[in-house]
């Protein structure tokens, strides 16, 4: 458990040994005592590995003979016990990008995805004893959680046509999701996570193509659709107007050759080409 300590100040510390162990030594040399003053010189570089500096957004953890006394947090100028180890951790908010790796999604589909996760150290103690190297764990874990949570979801809604959540459609949802597993991995390595989002997020390359062709079918297939409700909405209108202004009668077989020629006039996609009959109505 991390545990917050305000060390001796420095400069406290300095005026101390300023004050007395100096002019004792001036005295003992001056009066012959060579030994006295040399023990207390020994002494005076004895308490000087004991001073350290602590910058702003950085932390050091104490550590005695292996057992943990405490961590700075304070920034300034401090002295401890010489026999004191001191292991700095920065306290900055740090930023990776994982390059885009190839991962699996809900039905199995290979995409490429990268990320982008903004962290920082919260619990000095975890960071340090809880695992070996808390950087190189904070890469391995936001890996394995975008693994994790690729498998959770679609890429798109075209095979998994139920899927309320996928991940090109759900970014937010996505984001929040990703970044609430990064949490919970990284939280036995005291590591806040401020912010997991997805930075990249494509088919992978051996079925990019096959894809690509499948959204533009789809896109055609649904203009198309479209097109083909509203020629059907525009040939009904047509007839009811026809019939409401009592400007022509159609029997059945003349009223399917027309809506047969509208829709053909209408879903075309090219422009029509207008035939003139110079004849009666039925040549």
């Amino acid at each position: 458990m991390e545990k917050t300590i305000k060390p001796i100040n420095g400069f406290l510390m300095l005026f101390v040994i300023l004050l007395l162990i100096i002019p004792a030594q001036i005295v003992l040399f001056t009066s012959g005592q060579f030994i006295i003053g040399i023990l207390l010189s020994i002494l005076m570089i004895f308490f000087v590995p004991g001073f350290f500096i602590v910058n702003p957004n950085k932390a050091v953890v104490l550590l005695l003979f292996g057992a943990y006394k405490g961590s700075v947090k304070s920034n300034g100028f401090f002295w401890v016990n010489p026999f004191m180890s001191k292991d700095k951790i920065s306290l900055r908010v740090r930023n990776f990008e994982n390059q885009p790796m190839k991962v699996n999604d809900k039905i199995g589909n290979p995409v490429m995805i990268g990320t982008i996760v903004v962290w920082k150290v919260e619990d000095t103690f975890k960071a340090s004893f809880d695992v070996e190297n808390f950087e190189n764990f904070v890469h391995l874990q936001a890996d394995a959680a975008v693994r994790k949570m690729a498998g959770l979801y679609p890429y798109d809604d075209f095979e998994a046509e139920d899927a309320e959540i996928t991940l090109r459609s759900g970014v937010e949802d996505i984001n929040q999701s990703l970044e609430q597993e990064i949490s919970e991995r990284l939280e036995h390595a005291g590591i806040q996570v401020i912010e997991a989002r997805i930075s990249h997020l494509a088919y992978a390359s051996e079925i990019a193509s096959a894809m690509l062709q499948r959204q533009q079918a789809s896109a055609i297939v649904a203009a198309r659709r479209k097109i083909v409700d509203g020629a059907v909405g525009m040939v009904e209108m047509a007839l009811a107007d026809l019939k409401k202004n009592n400007i022509i009668e159609f029997d059945e077989d003349k009223k399917a050759t027309m809506v047969s020629n509208l829709m053909v006039v209408l879903c075309s996609d090219k422009s029509a080409s207008p035939v003139l009959n110079v004849g009666t109505l039925h040549q």
